[in-house]
Parts: C-alpha cells; sequence; structure tokens
C-alpha cells in the first residue's frame, strides 16, 4: 500500500485548522494500519474511553512507517509496528492506554517534531487540548531532537497497580532521523493513569533521565559485553553512568550463567517509591532490577513455565538480593520477607538489593 504524503508543516497553534488536523489524524492512521502489528494476541476490547486521555479502545494514531528497516539504507527508519498486549494481562486497558500515548508522542514523520505537532497528534487520540499541552512539555527524553523518530516498544510492565490508579512503564527502541543519518536511541516512561467509569486514561509523564556517562568499572563493562543479558536502551545508558551498584551488576553476571534474561528497568523511569506507598523503591537508588523475560519467554505469559520463573527467582535470592518479587509466591527465604508477589509484579520478577 502506497501511503499519501504527510503534511509538510505542523499545524498551527496546538489544534491548528480543523483540516489540518484530520488530515495528519487520517495520514498517521494509515501508517499504522499498513505497519503491522506485534506478534502476540489481537488487543481486547475497552468498555470506553477516558476524558483524560486515550483510553485502550482509542485508535492509534500518530505512527507513520518508514520503509527502511534497522539493516537498510542510512536514510531510512523502521517501520512502526504496534504493541499489543498477549495473554495473561489483568490489565491490559491500562498497558494499552499508556503505550498508545507514548508511541503517538514519540513517533513522527518529517516536518511534525516540536511540542505543538506532538500535542495535536494527542488530541487526534481523543486528549484534551489543555492535556495534551502538558503530557507534551512532559515528553522529556521521549522527545529528542530529530527530523523524524519511530517509536518500538520492548515491554510494558507495571511499575505499580491499584484499583484506580495505575504507572506502566513503557520500555522503548526509539531510532531517529536527523538529515540522512539513522541514530539508535531509546528511553523509558513511567506512565501514570487513573480509571473512573470510562475507562483508564493517561494523567501524566514522567521520562528517564539517566545521566551522564562515566568511566565503568569491570562489572558494569562485564555486563554490557555479556550477550545473554538483554538491555534495552535507559538501562544501558544506567549503566554508563555509574550509578548502578555492583551488587546489581554482579548479579546479572551470575544469573546470566544459568538463564537468558531480558531486563525491562535498572534504574531510572521507574517510580520514585515503592507505588501507592512513601517508602523509595531501590530501583532510583541503583540497587535493583526487573526481568521482564527469561530464556525468551515472557513471565506474563501463562504458558511460561512456572518452575522457570520460580527457579529463577530464587537464583536472585542466592545471587545476594534480599527482596524477590514475581508472579509467584515462595516460601522458604532467608527471611520472612525476601519474596513476595502481588498484581504489579504479576508481569516480571523483581530483584533487589540492600547495598
Amino acid at each position: 500500500m502506497v501511503l499519501p504524503p504527510p503534511p509538510s508543516q505542523p499545524p498551527p497553534g496546538v489544534l491548528g485548522r480543523r483540516s489540518a488536523l484530520l488530515g495528519t489524524a487520517a495520514w498517521c492512521l494509515g501508517a499504522a494500519a499498513c505497519s503491522g502489528g506485534a506478534k502476540s494476541s489481537p488487543a481486547p476490547s475497552s468498555s470506553g474511553s477516558g476524558s483524560r486521555g486515550p483510553s485502550a479502545a482509542a485508535s492509534p494514531t500518530g505512527l507513520p512507517s518508514a520503509s527502511g528497516s534497522p539493516s537498510g539504507p542510512a536514510d531510512t527508519l523502521p517501520k512502526a509496528v504496534l504493541w499489543r498486549p498477549g495473554p495473561g494481562e489483568i490489565e491490559p486497558a491500562a498497558k494499552l492506554a499508556a503505550v498508545r500515548l507514548v508511541e503517538a508522542l514519540g513517533t513522527w514523520p518529517a516536518g511534525q517534531s516540536g511540542r505543538e505537532a506532538a500535542a495535536a497528534r494527542l488530541v487526534a487520540l481523543g486528549v484534551s487540548e489543555s492535556l495534551a499541552v502538558q503530557l507534551a512539555d512532559e515528553s522529556g527524553s521521549l522527545a529528542p531532537s530529530a527530523d523524524a523518530a519511530v517509536v518500538r516498544v520492548i515491554d510494558a510492565q507495571y511499575g505499580g497497580i491499584l484499583s484506580d490508579t495505575a504507572s506502566v512503564l513503557v520500555v522503548c527502541d526509539q531510532p531517529t532521523l536527523a538529515g540522512s543519518a539513522v541514530h539508535h536511541g531509546g528511553t523509558t516512561v513511567d506512565v501514570r493513569l487513573s480509571r473512573d467509569s470510562g475507562g483508564w486514561a493517561v494523567t501524566a509523564l514522567h521520562p528517564a533521565a539517566p545521566g551522564p556517562a562515566k568511566a565503568l568499572g569491570p562489572a558494569a563493562r562485564d555486563v554490557l559485553a555479556q550477550s545473554r543479558i538483554e538491555l534495552p536502551p535507559a538501562s544501558v545508558a544506567d549503566i554508563r553512568s555509574g550509578a548502578v551498584h555492583d551488587s546489581v551488576l554482579r548479579a546479572m553476571l551470575q544469573l546470566a550463567g544459568s538463564y537468558r534474561l531480558s531486563v525491562s528497568v535498572v534504574r531510572s523511569g521507574h517510580p520514585l517509591d515503592v507505588f501507592g506507598t512513601d517508602r523509595p523503591s531501590d530501583h532510583p537508588l541503583g540497587r535493583a532490577f526487573d526481568v521482564w523475560r527469561i530464556d525468551g519467554r515472557p513471565v506474563v505469559d501463562p504458558s511460561t513455565s512456572r518452575s522457570l520463573i520460580t527457579g529463577f527467582m530464587r537464583a536472585g535470592a542466592a545471587a545476594g538480593s534480599y527482596n524477590v518479587g514475581g508472579p509467584v509466591q515462595l516460601a522458604g527465604g532467608a527471611t520472612a520477607n525476601q519474596f513476595f508477589s502481588d498484581d504489579t509484579h504479576h508481569d516480571h520478577v523483581h530483584v533487589g538489593f540492600s547495598s
């Protein structure tokens, strides 16, 4: 399918002329439809949409598809691929609402960069103009300086979930185009949502801010060189910043001796406090990491062997973790609270350290 070209200029103001906004939205919808879906089950339907942001049922927009691939010519971007929840999710609508907004904010064709165009893409999703402006202002590392960009979501996991509020950590690759050069980057966004009778809606964004790179110690170099440890861009930057404790790095290396681990979050892009409490989380202190996939099998998938997950959780404790959380409540820890399970950790394994 040949897509019509996008508008060459962003609409004036946040909304711009109605015809320009609708034209941009229509082009984005066509691009998303042609890009294909993720290799997972179809997205579930939602009962409705909230007034504060896109609901899970909102049509994804703002997802242009370039003609190249990561290994293609230097002047092309990979195609946009819509993330969809797989089986086993407890609140797929919350994750879809978070992901669709991040995809729309962090993906744009040439001529559609900048705050006003980003806000317009959110308005096209059904976000109110005032909230769209707020979220565009909060986009941070999701809005790098570039002519064009494509967000490809690696994983969406809970930073916390309660009955009517949630944190969804959207872990992204984000290749960008500047002139004729493609740059490979990405970030993790802590997306905050609330739920009312209309469904889940985004209320705020907290993108990762890992800090500048520093000289690496031997454990950090070994983790970055270990092919059995898959790290998303924000986690790589966390390690390069020197703010991750050696206890975390050594545990990753020890676990990699027996497992292939796909890390979702290390330090940045995670809530500062344990969600719903005023207790500081170990993540921002550089003393924890989360794993969303073990030996290529997603933790959230009910077909993933429970023995694989429980074995990994016990191996995390053996690697020195005082606080291992996951979808299974284990007994027999060194302390009463060494293992834990709750809805937040239904989709990943948390491995935390006291120092």
